[in-house]
């Protein structure tokens, strides 16, 4: 697998590994599971989790998990991960999601993550990103217009789940 290492000097971002189930698991809470992981991890089920995504990686699938890393050691402090295609998403539309541990959050970590994933997704093809956020987790939205985004439009998921949409065109930077 080719090792991917984004960094913008205080966060780095690069490809989840086996090593990280422990730290993922020490920092899941109720708000990961809820907005995020859809329930509480296993060590088997993030593992095997985590080796899909390595998978992905290694075939240049449509799914790139990145571990959200910071500090010399690179601690582990949550994950971001973007979706080349699937889920309602146009050809080249690009499906952000992340998640921070709960001591790392409300130091604009997650704004950092999303700023660097989104370049990665430019200089992957991607020309529109997506971040589609539950109305009622108003933090995620507040990621969304830090990192750049607009609201964009309104679906519903299989579930009946009511999702706001943020969309930024991956074509001109941020400011």
């Amino acid at each position: 697998m080719h090792e991917v290492e984004l960094s913008d000097g205080i966060v780095t971002l690069s490809p989840l590994r086996l090593g990280d189930v422990e730290a993922h698991l020490a920092g899941e809470d109720e708000l990961l599971v809820r907005w995020l992981n859809g329930g509480p991890g296993t060590y088997e089920g993030v593992a095997a989790y985590i080796r899909h995504c390595r998978e992905q990686w290694d075939a240049r699938g449509p799914l790139r998990v990145f571990g959200i890393r910071v500090g010399g050691d690179e601690v582990l402090v949550g994950t971001v991960d973007l979706r080349f295609a699937g889920g309602g998403l146009a050809p080249g539309q690009v499906n952000v999601a992340y998640g921070l541990y709960p001591s790392w959050r409300g130091r604009g970590l997650a704004t950092r993550a999303v700023l660097l994933a989104t370049a990665y997704a430019a200089s992957k093809g991607g020309t529109e990103a997506v971040i589609q956020v539950e109305p009622g987790n108003p933090a995620s939205a507040a990621v969304t217009l830090r990192a750049g985004f607009a609201p964009g439009r309104q679906t519903r998921s299989e579930d009946g789940t009511r999702f706001d949409w943020y969309v930024r065109n991956l074509r001109v930077a941020v400011p």
